[in-house]
């Protein structure tokens, strides 16, 4: 077992599971330790991984980065518990929070005056095709590359100011669900329609991961896209006027900001 990890995990839940799963195609598994309050968490992924199952303590004594991958109501309680270890440390280490609603100078009222960085990525991750949004404080650029390359096949990782990550997170954090809502939706017709229930679902996804790569790879504009679509009299516009009629735009706007208003909420 290594004598220090550049990478620990404090919490195994289903984000930081993901990140686990995507840090170790980037490094040597036995350079990244994980704890759980339910270690058998950890030492699943160590089994599925071959990452380090260890106590908390260790995460804390020796990891260089510091995944903090606890609830934000239980962010103090769980600082309190290594504070002290972390005080006693002599070389240099980065404490990265995935806490929503709780910023950077709140963790460090919580565990001390250390570099941080804050991310939020999103469930995406676990299939390498998330959105990751982070900002530090007191970091060299050598540990930010650092940090970008230990997570890059979790996805994109977009730099954001700290004070817009919150509502970047109402998009790409809550998007998921909202996505997966619609793509129901379209399912649901479809079998209404007399398509199987598989075949509905097959064509709702692949319509969904196609629109969006086709967006990203042209850089369209997704109205660009929507008119190029959208025939004169034809089927497409006559469903866009349909979701206009139910203000499908507005409904989907507004979702976006309940989220975010929801996050404030938490701090």
């Amino acid at each position: 077992m290594a004598e220090s990890y550049k990478a620990g995990f404090i919490g195994c839940g289903n984000m930081g599971g993901a990140l686990i799963r995507a840090s170790v195609k980037t490094m040597d598994p036995e350079r990244i330790c994980v704890t759980d309050q339910f270690m058998e968490k950890a030492q699943e992924l160590s089994a599925a991984c071959g990452v380090q199952a260890v106590s908390i303590e260790t995460v804390a004594e020796k990891a260089f980065f510091i995944f903090l991958g606890v609830k934000p109501q239980h962010m103090e309680h769980m600082l309190s518990q290594i504070r002290g270890i972390l005080e006693r440390r002599e070389d240099r280490f980065v404490l990265v929070t995935m806490a929503a609603g709780l910023t950077m100078e709140k963790i460090r009222s919580y565990s001390g005056n250390y570099p941080i960085i804050r991310i939020m990525p999103n469930l995406p991750a676990s299939v390498n095709e998330g959105v990751i949004l982070y900002d530090s404080l007191d970091t060299t650029e050598t540990e930010r590359d650092a940090f970008v390359n230990l997570l890059k096949k979790a996805g994109k990782l977009i730099p954001l100011p700290e004070s817009q990550i919150d509502a970047g997170s109402a998009v790409s954090g809550c998007g998921p669900a909202f996505v997966c809502l619609f793509a129901e939706a379209m399912a649901d017709a479809a079998v209404e329609l007399g398509i199987t229930r598989k075949n509905a679902y097959d064509l709702a996804y692949q319509t969904l991961l196609g629109t969006a790569k086709l967006l990203l790879e042209t850089g369209q504009h997704p109205g660009e896209l929507k008119d190029a679509v959208c025939s004169p009299g034809g089927t497409t516009i006559a469903g866009v006027m349909a979701l206009e009629k139910g203000a499908f735009r507005s409904t989907v706007s507004d979702a976006v900001r309940q989220a975010y208003k929801k996050t404030l909420d938490l701090k």
